[in-house]
């Protein structure tokens, strides 16, 4: 449970990191930043797997790249609805999800290698 509530922190710290970094997303707070990280992962488990399916013809043809789109388009969806995280646009919910995705990555595997070393 512990090692569940660490990457949720991973996640808000993340999307804090990133909308410091991009003036174009905007974030009012940590707590809109734990429900931001906290429903980008039930979205990222539960509605992305489908859109990839959906979108598989596309996503071939582009190598996969089109995964990119799919991923700024759920951070964009989610921006629409949370009071307190916006985006600007489409690209930088791309650009945005790209570097949110990366120090999600580095986070998690910092806090796999503490909880494996515990």
């Amino acid at each position: 449970m512990s090692l569940i509530i660490a990457k949720l922190l991973v996640g808000a710290l993340s999307i804090t990191i990133v909308a410091e970094a991009l003036e174009a997303i905007t974030i009012s707070g940590p707590y809109i930043a734990l429900i931001v990280a906290l429903l980008l992962g039930f979205v990222n488990i539960f509605v992305k797997p489908i859109l990839i399916i959906v979108t598989l013809p596309i996503n071939i043809l582009t190598f996969g790249l089109f995964t990119f789109v799919i991923n700024g388009l759920l951070f964009l969806f989610l921006a629409s609805f949370i009071d307190g995280f916006t985006v600007d646009g489409i690209l930088w919910a791309i650009i945005a999800s790209i570097f949110v995705t990366a120090l999600n990555w580095v986070g998690n595997q910092f806090v796999s290698f503490l909880a494996k070393n515990n």
